[in-house]
């Protein structure tokens, strides 16, 4: 099974890109230009030689068409430029989408979210993909960047899932669980990515203040088995 990083040269999806590979999963790093995929996944594997990881680089459109799941981190202006350029080889695969609405993709503050007209970033991708069967889930909203690029170190932070199919999510909760430190929680269907989303600046907002990189979220006595 491949999994494809849609947008996966930047902090967020580098970081997912290499979790998962030292997680043992064939990952593809996906690009808007597939040189600089390429070079993104060799300087990685330099980086990453005491590991034995399987990554490739590629351009968005055929990491879309050779991943089994694809895991989309682009920011809010890019999301829907990129899903137009990837639909047709999206289909029926499992869609985890990490977008959060921050007021940066207006030139605000990202301490603050922008309205969404389908309610949320993650349901303004269901809406776009409609017609393709995609099972999108909103995940890793609440996962700093920094935490994941933090190798070796565990992540100290729960991973808040929504989405309408409960066999996406239970795939989407095993991939996210290898993740060491990580513990993913079924927060119920799409729409409460509308809160989920919401915790991203909040969290932005404490790590400004405590003068932190780390900050993260636990939700305490829930047995999320």
């Amino acid at each position: 099974m491949k999994i494809s990083v849609i947008g996966g040269t930047g902090p967020q999806g580098l970081g997912i890109a290499k979790r998962l590979a030292i997680a043992g999963e064939d990952v593809i790093v996906g690009s808007r230009k597939e040189e600089k995929a390429l070079k993104i996944v060799n300087e990685t594997i330099d980086e990453l030689k005491d590991y034995d990881i399987s990554l490739e680089g590629m351009a968005n459109e055929d990491a879309a068409k050779n991943g089994d799941i694809l895991i989309m981190t682009v920011p809010l202006v890019a999301q829907a430029p990129t899903l137009k350029t990837i639909k047709e080889f999206v289909g029926d695969k499992v869609f985890i989408d990490a977008t959060v609405p921050l007021e940066t993709a207006i030139g605000g503050s990202p301490k603050r979210c922008i309205g969404i007209c389908e309610g949320s970033a993650a349901e303004r991708t269901q809406a776009l993909l409609k017609g393709t069967g995609a099972k999108v889930v909103c995940a890793f909203c609440n996962i700093s960047n920094s935490l994941l690029l933090n190798i070796p170190n565990d992540i100290d932070c729960d991973c808040l899932i929504a989405g309408d199919y409960q066999d996406a999510k239970d795939i989407s909760m095993e991939l996210i669980n290898k993740i060491p430190g990580v513990k993913c929680i079924d927060a119920g269907p799409l729409e409460r990515s509308r809160m989920i989303e919401q915790i991203t600046p909040l969290l932005i907002a404490l790590n400004i203040k405590y003068k932190s990189q780390f900050g993260g979220l636990r939700i305490t006595g829930i047995d999320s088995k």
